[in-house]
């Protein structure tokens, strides 16, 4: 296939090139998406530059000239075209304030990699290495996405992003019928939308702090209450959440609160988002204990697996990978360690392995479960 020069690529500044460029595509094609986005002092990744390919057209649409969220929705949102993306989940980040659902169908090829036994995480380059036999130069993966005008060698960087997309689109999609896999992937696929779209962050965060698993389940509501206070206010201010409060202070203040606003400003200090306002405001949320409602609201924190459960593990974690080797799938993309730490911690049946993890696994872990 040709590959185009950055100059062979249209640059779209104005919303009525960009709903004529997408007005040329039939309503079902397979459109190649990509983004630049950049990410440094802030909490949302700031959207740069948005990448379009199909069938040898190519274009590169700035986002800082224009709206582009009306012309985008009823073509990737709302319609029937396939969205095709290679690790998709910063980019549908990036893409939520347009499309806070994300696109209508998607296709992430990352996923589908996986899925027809090309190994888990497979980057973009090993995998046009691997279907299209081309070496892609990564040398602009750092570069600064927001300056304008971009240099030549940004913009060819950023087309060849998507100019592989298609025939990689095609075969994997072929290998996903093949094996049966084509459902299990759009499963997957509607899964990764969802996460993206995940506006409120999680609602038991406190769950990733094991360090805080064995602390009175008061101490652990009064650290999530804290984390929760973290994510709003870094989602509002837009600022990373360690600018606010870092994980080790978070984890100090659940243990030890500070007896007045001075001892707070004290050992806040260096926080490089936290201002007066915030600091009053956190300091206001740490005072009253956890009552009964909070208590109950509030997830434990899973504990290291011990004893029996460790036994448990070992045996969930051969069948998860004696499973994987029938199905031809990486055990990660099957079922992670981590997700059988909170079946065995919690003993609910994780989220994650509804669907059709659910058919092919519960049968065969549930029975697993110590008392089970």
């Amino acid at each position: 296939m040709s590959v185009p020069t950055a100059a062979a690529t249209p640059w779209i500044d104005r919303r009525d090139a960009l709903e004529a460029w997408l007005a040329q595509l039939p309503a079902d094609a397979a459109l190649g998406v990509d983004t630049e986005f950049m990410r440094r002092n802030t909490f949302h990744p700031q959207l740069a530059l948005l990448q379009l390919g199909w069938n040898g057209r190519y274009a590169l649409v700035d986002p800082l000239a224009f709206d582009i969220a009306d012309a985008l929705r009823p073509y990737l949102a709302d319609g029937p075209m396939v969205t095709v993306m290679h690790s998709a989940g910063e980019d549908l980040e990036a893409l939520a304030p347009l499309l806070p659902q994300g696109p209508g169908t998607l296709f992430d090829t990352q996923i589908a990699a996986a899925f027809v036994g090309m190994g888990l995480g497979l980057s973009y380059r090993a995998l046009v290495a691997e279907l299209a036999g081309v070496e892609l130069d990564k040398g602009e993966t750092r570069s600064d996405w927001l300056q304008r005008p971009l240099t030549e060698s940004q913009r060819l960087y950023a087309t060849l992003d998507v100019v592989y997309l298609e025939p990689v689109h095609t075969q994997l999609a072929a290998r996903l019928a093949e094996r049966g896999r084509t459902a299990w992937h759009a499963e997957d696929c509607e899964r990764l939308k969802r996460r993206a779209d995940a506006r409120e962050g999680d609602p038991q965060p406190q769950r990733g702090f094991r360090a805080a698993a064995d602390w009175p389940r008061a101490q652990q509501a009064l650290l999530r209450r804290i984390l929760l206070w973290r994510e709003r206010s870094a989602r509002t201010l837009d600022r990373p959440r360690s600018w606010l409060l870092e994980d080790a202070l978070a984890l100090g203040l659940a243990q030890d609160p500070p007896a007045n606003l001075a001892a707070l400003e004290q050992r806040t200090r260096g926080q490089r988002a936290l201002r007066s306002a915030q600091r009053a405001e956190l300091f206001d949320l740490l005072a009253p204990a956890p009552d009964a409602q909070e208590l109950a609201a509030t997830a434990a924190i899973p504990a290291s697996v011990l004893g029996p459960a460790k036994k448990a593990l070992a045996a969930m974690k051969e069948a998860v990978d004696r499973l994987a080797g029938e199905l031809d799938l990486p055990p990660g993309l099957l079922c992670p360690r981590k997700v059988l730490e909170e079946y065995l911690t919690t003993q609910e049946w994780p989220e994650f392995l509804e669907g059709w993890r659910r058919g092919v696994l519960h049968e065969r872990l549930s029975p697993l479960l110590p008392g089970g």
